[in-house]
């Protein structure tokens, strides 16, 4: 069962957009390390707003992600990629369906 989840909202400066996909597409493999990570989602919301949704059963997993990898690798390129800083929420999960 999930509990808690991030969205991370994230502007691709003008002309990276495509860095931005590649970033995101390789996340993946990043994040199918972290045990606790239930779900994970890259998502395309405009021409150059991109987002991250990912859940996890508890707070411990959730803040194992936040000093994981991906969130490691996010920041080390924001100044690179985006237009403004990632805006990172964090949700609790009400209901959910998954596999």
């Amino acid at each position: 069962m999930i509990t808690v989840g991030l969205f991370v909202r994230l502007e691709a400066k003008p002309g990276k957009e495509a860095d931005v996909e590649k970033f995101l597409k390789g996340g993946l493999a990043l994040v199918q390390d972290e045990p606790a990570t239930t779900a994970w989602f890259a998502i395309r919301l405009g021409p150059s707003t991109f987002g991250i949704f990912d859940a996890f059963p508890d707070e411990a997993g959730r803040q194992a992600h936040l000093s994981g990898r991906v969130a490691e690798a996010l920041m080390a390129q924001a100044s690179e990629l985006f237009s403004e800083s990632p805006s990172i929420e964090q949700a609790d999960v009400l209901a959910a369906k998954l596999p």
